[in-house]
């Protein structure tokens, strides 16, 4: 058993100790909603953020998971479906009696920053909540993409050609997806390399629905280089207590080695002006290309 239990994840580990220790099961009682969400991007470092947050005695994570997924593909199922993923108020109310600490309860689910409708959804359920978004170079988050739904099979095509088919492949998906509640899109989830990257219309739209200082908004190179100190950002953002964890494993890395100069080159040309209009909305830049 103790050799079967070496090979389980240290993350994972981690988080089902936390379940336990907070008392997170299925059974039982009324439960809460999430205090924040992670909301993006992919392939940004959203699951080595995520991990590192559940590693705080005062964080409790969706149980066992990372990506719930309820804005953009389940919010049909209403939210009765999405509270099981969370702990009982009862539990957080044991952890604030043992601890004088509230417990800080949150989910991670990258795809909710770039889908149309989950904004909106989100301000209607949620409007209170804490939003932190992960961005990454735009042109090596493409290519990371593409590594990744290559790797899962889903995609086919050379990088460059990926790139080109994106507007055909996607096409009327966005208006589909904020016209139809249950309607979920392959192409628009999994080959959306360049869109993706547009960040700055993605961020007005959760502005628009937001305040400024409910939206905390991270550099990926940033936080890699200085993990501890982007950490602790986030951990004030939250009103959390700082707290240093042993060991800052990066989680479903991607080598972004291998990119062609030339499809670079176009790529840093495209994202250019957007990345500029971002930098304006931000009021600050990020040391991209």
């Amino acid at each position: 058993m103790e050799s079967v239990v070496r090979k389980v994840p240290r993350s994972v580990r981690a988080r089902a100790k936390a379940a336990v220790r907070a008392g997170l099961t299925f059974a039982g009682g009324p439960r809460a909603l999430p205090d924040f969400l992670v909301i993006g991007t992919q392939r940004g470092g959203t699951t080595s953020l995520y991990e590192y947050l559940t590693l705080h005695p005062d964080v409790a994570g969706a149980l066992l998971e990372k990506e719930v997924h309820y804005f953009d593909l389940n919010a049909e199922r209403g939210e009765g479906w999405y509270r099981r993923f969370f702990p009982t108020e009862a539990a957080r109310e044991r952890h604030r009696r043992r601890t004088g600490r509230p417990l800080v309860v949150g989910e991670a689910s990258p795809y909710y920053m770039f889908h149309p409708a989950v904004a909106e959804r989100v301000a209607g359920a949620l409007p209170g909540v804490r939003l932190i978004a992960m961005l990454r170079d735009p042109v090596e988050r493409a290519f990371s993409h593409w590594r990744h739904e290559l790797e899962l099979g889903y995609e086919m095509h050379p990088f460059p050609e990926a790139v080109e088919r994106e507007p055909e492949r996607t096409a009327g998906e966005s208006d589909r997806l904020l016209a139809d509640p249950s309607y979920r899109s392959f192409a628009h989830q999994h080959h959306t390399y360049v869109a993706r990257g547009e960040y700055a219309g993605q961020l007005e739209r959760w502005l628009e629905r937001f305040a400024p200082e409910r939206l905390l908004v991270i550099g990926s190179e940033e936080f890699f280089a200085d993990p501890a100190g982007e950490l602790r950002r986030v951990q004030s953002f939250l009103g959390l207590r700082p707290f240093d964890i042993e060991r800052y494993e990066t989680f479903n890395a991607t080598a972004s080695s291998g990119l062609d100069p030339e499809v670079r080159g176009r790529l840093s040309d495209h994202f250019r002006p957007h990345s500029e209009r971002l930098f304006e909305l931000l009021g600050r830049r990020f040391d991209w290309g």
